[in-house]
């Protein structure tokens, strides 16, 4: 007997519900996976942040994390478009009762790849990022840039050797009309009298101009003027550009705020021989 019409059961309340239930599972984890990429796009900043804080110079870039960060939002985005989509196709389909219509597996599978392939990129990127990280902690605990409250002593590390260094600030005492009145070579004195010592050389310099008004505000501060910037390797090789802390040496002979000028010079001194 030949049928004209074969009767479709129409979907019921659960069939929505269930369709609706897959829908705020995608957005769950389409917003998981913005999350977690704001967050690894963030650790390249946080390790910079990080070796800044132990003022430590690396050749490490952690610009890498920034793009794996965003490969994660942007797959974030696509998982919820698509499903928005998917969505809407399937309550259509509920509409119209079509029983035909059928669950593409390719979604979960395309996202499983992706989130596989960036896993092992960032395992690899991690790997080679962590011999750096653990130079620049061990770094930091030999010497910080931050003056401490025992001798208000901050160390710059400087990019060049330290002769380089040395004429480098040379360089930048003579363009700005600075006097330098002495370097003392201290590995130097050191050899001649048969023991060794890294390189070690302090540059005394300074302006009567500026070094005047603040020995007649306070005259203990001539026991540090006049200025002074230490350049030295350590253990490691790393070379470093220290000097006492404006802020430190005015407490300590209790300069006048509108004279701090005068001594904070100096930083900017021992950042650019350090550059």
């Amino acid at each position: 007997m030949n049928t004209t019409g074969e009767l479709v059961p129409k979907p019921d309340l659960r069939d929505y519900l269930a369709a609706e239930r897959t829908l705020l599972a995608w957005i769950r984890t389409g917003l998981a996976l913005m999350g977690f990429g704001f967050v690894v796009a963030r650790f390249g900043l946080f390790l910079q942040e990080f070796q800044t804080m132990q003022h430590v110079p690396s050749g490490q870039h952690f610009g890498l994390s920034l793009w794996f960060g965003v490969v994660l939002i942007v797959a974030g985005v696509v998982v919820n478009l698509f499903a928005g989509w998917h969505h809407a196709r399937l309550i259509r389909a509920l509409d119209r009762a079509d029983r035909s219509h059928s669950r593409s597996s390719l979604q979960p599978i395309a996202l499983a790849l992706l989130l596989a392939l960036v896993g092992l990129a960032m395992a690899i990127y991690l790997i080679s990022v962590r011999s750096s990280g653990v130079t620049i902690f061990n770094n930091g605990k030999e010497a910080s840039m931050a003056p401490t409250k025992d001798n208000g002593i901050i160390n710059r590390p400087s990019n060049h050797s330290v002769d380089e260094t040395v004429e480098k600030l040379k360089s930048i005492l003579q363009a700005k009309g600075v006097a330098l009145f002495a370097l003392v070579d201290h590995s130097g004195e050191a050899e001649k009298v048969g023991m060794k010592m890294r390189p070690t050389k302090l540059l005394i310099f300074g302006s009567p101009k500026a070094g005047t008004p603040l020995m007649l505000a306070a005259p203990s501060v001539a026991i540090d003027l006049p200025l002074k910037i230490l350049v030295w390797k350590d253990g490691h090789g790393k070379v470093w550009v220290s000097y006492n802390s404006p802020a430190y040496l005015q407490e300590r002979h209790g300069l006048p705020q509108n004279l701090l000028q005068n001594i904070a010079v100096v930083e900017t001194l021992a950042a650019k021989a350090g550059e």
